[in-house]
């Protein structure tokens, strides 16, 4: 007996001992089972790379919060996402400088016949369903509502308004200052064909901008302003903006929500929302496995970012068309 230990403590040393001596043993005779049939699993490959996406800045929020969340869990793959406005993206698309291209509308023929000269070859795919929001500032205590006539009156190009008071009578004589998406956007070419009657036509006298916080900081510092873009910055900022309804023509004016733009009523200032993405950049992993992350969680990011969501099977048909 070692001096100093008790009977007890020695016996429990000893016991111990013979423990690690079974482990011991056990480990040396399943040793060659494990080297022989239970060979460890590989493991996945991990990706990488760098994805550029660029685009209109009303659907660039999707792309960025899926970025975000597909950077979780592949932190090797870098995601680039600009919003240089859905035209402006379509010109680098059509270049072949970008992988993925965000639109807030089709692509014109005039860009179709520049991806085809540079034999770039792309699949659509419609992701959301947005509704553009009319705001005036918070302080504003008059707009109760706005037609489509009133607001082409407000927005057509030969237009002289100033004023509030040329809107309609009994509103003050207040100036208007307005704020509205320019010419490089798909938010731009579907509001001026849809209250204009024609793409582009538009008044030139209004700040513009790609960026649609930009015009959310104009309307909101102003207290004559009015501008427009989609739902989803009016929902990131009611707090400062004042939403407009929209008077179609018959008489039944709404303010754009989930239900009107999903369900069409909100007319004529709902729209679909696609990404564009180029076929060769498809054939990359890293990039085939972001397009498929990004419809998979389209229904819960879209609708976190304050757009509306398509029904699940229509989600299924475009991880169908990806394959």
């Amino acid at each position: 007996m070692l001096k100093g230990m008790s009977k007890k403590a020695m016996g429990l040393a000893m016991v111990a001992t013979l423990g690690l001596g079974v482990l011991a043993g056990c480990g040396s005779a399943n040793k060659p089972a494990e080297q022989g049939n239970n060979k460890p699993a590989a493991e996945a490959p991990k990706l990488s790379g760098t994805i550029k996406a660029d685009g209109s800045s009303t659907v660039g929020p999707i792309t960025e919060a899926v970025a975000e969340e597909f950077k979780k869990a592949n932190p090797g793959v870098q995601v680039t996402v600009g919003i240089s406005g859905t035209g402006g993206g379509f010109k680098k698309f059509t270049a072949g400088e970008t992988d993925i291209n965000d639109a807030s509308r089709k692509i014109k023929d005039a860009e179709k016949k520049a991806a085809e000269e540079k034999k770039i070859e792309y699949i659509e795919l419609e992701i959301a369903k947005d509704g553009i929001a009319v705001v005036v500032n918070k302080e504003n205590t008059f707009v109760d509502k706005l037609t489509v006539a009133e607001l082409k009156k407000i927005w057509e190009p030969d237009s002289k308004v100033k004023k509030w008071s040329e809107v309609r009578p009994g509103w003050p004589d207040q100036e208007i200052k307005l704020y509205g998406p320019g010419t490089d956007s798909g938010t731009f070419d579907y509001f001026t064909e849809a209250i204009n009657g024609k793409e582009k036509a538009s008044r030139k006298d209004y700040t513009a901008s790609e960026d649609d916080n930009t015009l959310v900081k104009g309307v909101s510092g102003d207290k004559g302003g009015l501008g427009y873009f989609g739902y989803a910055y009016y929902e990131e900022n009611k707090d400062k903006l004042k939403l407009v309804p929209i008077d179609n023509g018959d008489g039944k004016a709404l303010a754009p929500n989930i239900g009107n733009i999903k369900d069409g009523t909100y007319k004529p200032l709902s729209r679909p929302l696609f990404i564009y993405v180029s076929k060769a950049s498809l054939q990359r992993p890293e990039v085939k496995a972001f397009i498929k992350f990004y419809i998979e969680n389209a229904p819960k990011l879209v609708k976190e970012v304050g757009y509306v969501p398509l029904d699940e099977p229509k989600y299924k048909e475009l991880l169908t068309k990806i394959q």
